[in-house]
């Protein structure tokens, strides 16, 4: 028994065969509990404290794959023992193979958990951003999987040079023929990210006017005030001027209105005063300025500045006219008249004036 132990196999004792099997064995048995053991004790920690990340890392633990642990075993096995540079070669390339593997799962895992995380955070806000979101998921999981391939092929000593040269002039290709896809894209992404609008919101964009009503991978609609629907192209949209009056905080207004010539000093004097009692009087106002502005053509005019503290239009406008009915009453009642576009013509006979007729 002892002599067969000796015997000697690929360079090795057999009885340090059987020592490196029995390492491996423990390996896999130590890693494969470990790995229980964890989960089970993240998944405990989750539920108590009913938290979604570490619920999320117990599901990466538990996803371990059984060929990852068999190769932790199998490396660790491999160090026991003296074996041919071929053979260790091709167990360093297993090794990394299934490493790269591993990695690829998890982060795959991980942008799912991320990308889907802020979907939930951004569903009830903007519902079109989860498309956006799922697009650029994708993306990002092809990269990863991309570069942990051309890792992995360089690590099985495969030249992967040429390889990358021909995906980076293959790359500028699709990116020149698609150039404005990719700009809308790029664009969409911008806009989930900046927030410059989002849906509901009320926008100027130029000279037209809408409501966001969807925010695609290529191109945003907005509803406009006379019900047809306007799309733009996601990248024209961002070159554009956007007045986004859904961020309006308060609302700036200047108005005027003209009385005529024949209103007495008195009556002048104290119009400004009149014009801020009826807005200081007016819920979501807030008064700045009322003066007797200029001499018009055909009126003595004010000019009145004051800011609506809500950014419905609606809201501006029943404001509006309260303060024009208030202004209407109050002048009828102190005899104070509006002013409307008027002229006064003077004609006068020049030379002599012709003598009357005798009858």
């Amino acid at each position: 028994m002892m002599d067969f132990l000796r015997y000697e196999f690929l360079g090795n004792a057999v009885w340090r065969w059987f020592f490196a099997l029995g390492v491996g064995l423990a390996t896999l048995a130590v890693v494969y509990l470990a790995k229980g053991i964890l989960a089970n004790r993240l998944e405990a920690l989750a539920r108590r404290f009913s938290s979604d990340l570490v619920g999320f890392v117990a599901h990466l633990v538990r996803g371990i794959w059984f060929i990852f642990l068999l190769a932790v075993a199998i490396w660790t096995a491999a160090g026991m023992i003296n074996l041919p540079g071929r053979v260790v070669s091709v167990v360093r390339a297993f090794a990394w193979l299934v490493l790269f593997f591993q990695i690829a799962i998890w982060g795959t895992g991980l942008v799912t958990y991320l990308i889907n995380r802020s979907i939930k955070k951004r569903l009830k806000l903007d519902g079109a951003s989860a498309t956006t979101l799922s697009a650029v998921g994708f993306v990002i999981k092809l990269a990863l999987w991309v570069v942990l391939a051309l890792l992995a092929l360089d690590n099985l000593g495969i030249n992967i040079t040429t390889l990358v040269a021909g995906l980076g002039i293959g790359g500028i290709a699709v990116a020149l023929a698609i150039q404005n896809v990719l700009g809308d894209l790029f664009a969409s992404l911008s806009i989930v990210l900046d927030k410059p609008f989002a849906l509901g919101d009320f926008v100027i964009v130029n000279e037209y006017i809408g409501t966001v009503e969807h925010i695609g991978l290529k191109t945003t609609r907005i509803r406009s005030l006379s019900g047809e629907q306007l799309v733009f192209s996601n990248n024209d949209l961002l070159s554009s001027r956007i007045r986004n009056f859904k961020r309006m905080f308060e609302r700036r207004v200047v108005f005027t209105f003209g009385l005529v010539y024949q209103t007495t000093h008195e009556q002048l004097a104290g119009i400004g005063q009149t014009v801020r009692q009826i807005i200081e009087k007016l819920e979501k106002t807030r008064f700045d300025r009322a003066h007797f502005k200029e001499y018009g053509d055909s009126a003595l005019v004010f000019e009145v500045v004051y800011y609506v503290q809500d950014p419905s239009y609606n809201v501006y406008m029943d404001i509006q006219q309260a303060i024009n009915l208030e202004l209407y009453r109050r002048f009828q009642a102190e005899g104070i008249c509006f002013a409307y576009p008027t002229r006064t013509l003077y004609v006068c006979r020049e030379g002599p004036q012709d003598p009357p007729e005798k009858s």
